[in-house]
Formats: C-alpha cells, structure tokens, sequence
C-alpha cells in the first residue's frame, strides 16, 4: 500500500483530521482530537495505530512486517510495515480498527 492510498482511507472516516502536531514530518490522523494514526513521511514505509493488546500480539507473531510502534506504548500500538508480508486488506482492517478504538474511547456526546 502507498501512503497516498492509506491517507485517502483515513480521511473517508467520519471527523477525522490531518495535522503536524509534532513536527513538519509526522502526520498524525485525529479523529475529534485524539490519535489513531501517525505516518512518518520521512519513513514512508512504516505506518504507527493503535491496537487491542490482545490482537497486537497476535499480528506481531503472525506477520513479520508488524512490531511494537516506536516511540508509543508497546502494549496498545503497533507498527505496520506498507511493503511487506501484511496484506493490504488487512492494513485497511487494522486502520479501521485504530479508528474504532480511539472513537469508542471518547465521551458518548462527542461521539
């Protein structure tokens, strides 16, 4: 997957932003304010989401392109490598999944 596609994807959800919070080169998707995805474009071809601890695992120990995300809490984030073993539908799903997890966290009248 390219990070055009991905960017695309991220944006079809509802009330989600785009923004630099960090630095010029760290685009980080926002739904209502709160993170559920950060892809560095200086390092294009690693993609950081949140993710069930449980399911984190999983991934990790099934796909060789999945690790604990750098910079983030290893047990709720993982990093998705674009190029590699995990397949595009399942980086969709995994994005989604981030989506889903961060939305349903927010208060219920933001939601």
């Amino acid at each position: 997957m390219d990070i055009e596609t991905l960017r695309e994807y991220c944006l079809t959800f509802a009330d989600v932003e785009e923004t630099f919070p960090f630095d010029d080169v760290s685009l980080v998707f926002k739904v209502k304010g709160k993170m559920f995805l950060l892809l560095p474009l200086d390092a294009p071809e690693w993609v950081s989401m949140k993710c069930d601890p449980e399911r984190a695992i999983d991934l990790r120990e099934r796909y060789a392109g999945v690790a604990p995300a750098w910079h983030f809490n290893k047990k709720h984030w993982n990093q998705v490598a674009l190029s590699s073993d995990v397949p595009d539908s399942l980086i969709k799903e995994l994005v989604r999944h981030s989506y889903e997890l961060v939305r349903a966290k927010l208060p219920k009248q933001m939601r």
